[in-house]
Formats: C-alpha cells, structure tokens, sequence
C-alpha cells in the first residue's frame, strides 16, 4: 500500500514538472452556481407515522482559473436539518487525458454511490448507494481517459479518517481505484476498495452494469464487503432497477417516468467498534422491493422532479426494524437549477 502510494505522487509530480504548455485560452473563468433542494413526505406504513423533511439543499461552486485548472465546492445546506461540507477539491489536467486532483470527494469506486440528489431515480438511494459504500474522503487521485478507446481509470490514496477531522496524524491510509469501459450503449464497471474506519482494514469489490436504450435505463451491481480478522461477517449487496421514461404534456410537466428496483443485503457493519470492542451489525440483513413514478419539468439545465415511492422491505425472520426502516409511502418533489 506505501508502495502504491508513493507511486501516485511521484508520477503526479513527475507530470506536473513535465508539463509546460497550456491549451488555447478559450475557457470561460466565471463561477458555476448549481443547486438541489429535495423536500419530501414520508409515511412509515407499519408504525402509521409520518413526517415532512428537507433532505437536501445542496449548493455547488465549479469553475476554472486556467484551461487545465479546475475546482468544485460543494455543500449541503440543509441535509435533514444539518448542514454538511461535501466536496471541495482543485483538479491539473497533467496532459491530454491524464488528470491529477485533490481535495474532499467521493472514493473512486462504485455506480449508484456517485449518483446526487438531483439525478436520482428513486427517493431513497439503494443500499449500496447509502449504507455499504457511502464513503467521502480526504485525499487525492489520478484519472486517465484513454484517447482511442472508451476507457476511464482512476486510483487514488485517502485519509482513512472521517471528513469531519482533516488533523489526525495516520500510519495507514485508505485506497480507491475503478475502471469505467463503454460499449456502444452498455457501461461496464469495476473496482477496489479498502478503508480502516477503526482498526480493522475493510476491503471491497464492486461490479456493476448499466444498459440504455431510447427510453430505458437498466442497471445491475453486486459489492462484496469483506472484513478482515474475521471481525465480520462478509456483507453481500446488490442492486438492479429500471426506468422507462415518456414525453407527456400534463400541465407544466413534460415527461413521465416509472421505476421499479429490486435491493438487499446481508448483515452490514460499519467497521465501528462498539465500547466493549466488538464490530456488531449496524444494518441487519434485508431484502427491498420499490416502485413509482416520476413527473418532470425540464428545461435546459434545470428541472423539476415530483416523484411517488412504495418500498416493500423483506427482513429475515425474527428481525423487528427499527422505526421508519419498514415498509414506506414516499413523496417528494425535486428542484434542479
């Protein structure tokens, strides 16, 4: 792991001195403002309660301060009543196709885990996307896009402490790689990753597909989280869905869509340590069936989302959920600008 640590920053800073020619000054340097507020209703259907929220009002800062250097900065305002710092990093293009970027950001690995709010498909994002591989970081990376073939790389050394704390010294460091290849309409997925989120090094592999096709989109992924020491159990998840979408004219709405996702997992820790020293199941095995419906505006770059979810949940037998994590009516309306 040292090695391939010392491997990233030494070619980084290797590309950096190399490069002394900049691409024509075309760029427009003024700031990209982006946002997303999701506010929502949901009704927890097994202990009949219910509660409004703002699950996001998330703002995001992009731009550039040359024609190979680029940042973004994003917040989230109002993420169920808190307000987080999500990204902030500033990204070198090293060369054509060969990216160097630093910062707070998400670890290169997984398919619905790089999915934010305003593009999700459903209310509540998969398991993968939430509890197995939910994992922002401080640290840096290397991307390269081949230039005769449709393949992305990526690799990268993190932190393994959480965003919150930027000032803890490490002897150990968390990694990130994944490989993105196209084929005509089909995106194939893969990659590594391994985190210490306490003392035990967790270690995962991912595989995910994702076919489209006029109005489709259909999508597998499959993650093994693997813990080592035996300290738990392997955690299996997966996730497939669809959606087809339709141009409508229903008022100022101008298309509809409808999704139906089938998503699970097998018992989950979060590699936390309770006080007596033992890494229990944080998230207890369960299956999930979701269906809906989404009406959108949508205009250039801007949109807006109502969407309508019923989530069927599936736990093994003698599991009692904790509330709000059984079955649920949710309805929320998304703005994009």
């Amino acid at each position: 792991m040292k090695f391939c640590c010392k491997v990233l920053f030494t070619a980084s800073l290797t590309a950096v001195c190399a490069f002394s020619s900049a691409a024509e000054d075309t760029v427009n340097y003024v700031p990209r403002i982006n946002g997303a507020i999701r506010s929502r209703w949901e009704m927890d259907l097994d202990n009949d309660a219910s509660r409004f929220q703002v699950r996001n009002a998330r703002l995001s800062i992009a731009g550039n301060i040359a024609p190979t250097i680029d940042y973004f900065v994003q917040t989230d305002l109002c993420d169920r009543g808190k307000m987080k710092i999500l990204d902030a990093w500033g990204r070198l293009e090293l060369t054509e196709g060969l990216k160097f970027q630093a910062g707070q950001f998400r670890m290169p690995f997984g398919v619905d885990p790089f999915r934010g709010p305003a593009n999700y498909y459903f209310a509540n994002r998969s398991v993968i996307g939430k509890e197995v591989c939910n994992v922002r970081a401080v640290g840096a990376k290397l991307s390269y896009a081949f230039p005769r073939i449709p393949l992305t790389l990526d690799a990268g050394a993190f932190n393994p402490t959480s965003i919150a704390d930027h000032d803890v010294w490490v002897k150990t460091l968390s990694y990130a790689a994944k490989a993105v290849y196209t084929f005509r309409n089909v995106t194939f997925s893969t990659g590594f990753q391994t985190i210490v989120p306490d003392n035990d090094r967790i270690n995962l592999f991912g595989l995910g597909t994702t076919w489209r096709h006029d109005r489709w989109i259909v999508e597998g992924e499959y993650m093994n989280k693997h813990y080592t020491h035996d300290s738990h159990s392997t955690c299996h998840a997966y996730n497939v869905f669809a959606s087809y979408a339709m141009p409508v004219k229903a008022g100022i709405f101008n298309q509809a869509s409808f999704q139906g996702r089938f998503d699970g997992m097998t018992d989950h820790s979060n590699g936390i340590r309770n006080s007596d020293g033992v890494l229990t199941t944080t998230d207890p095995a369960r299956n999930r069936i979701t269906v809906g419906g989404t009406l959108t505006h949508a205009y250039k770059t801007v949109h807006a989302d109502f969407r309508l979810n019923y989530e069927k949940y599936f736990y093994h037998h003698g599991t009692t959920p904790a509330e709000g994590q059984g079955d649920r009516l949710v309805a929320e309306l998304v703005i994009r600008f």
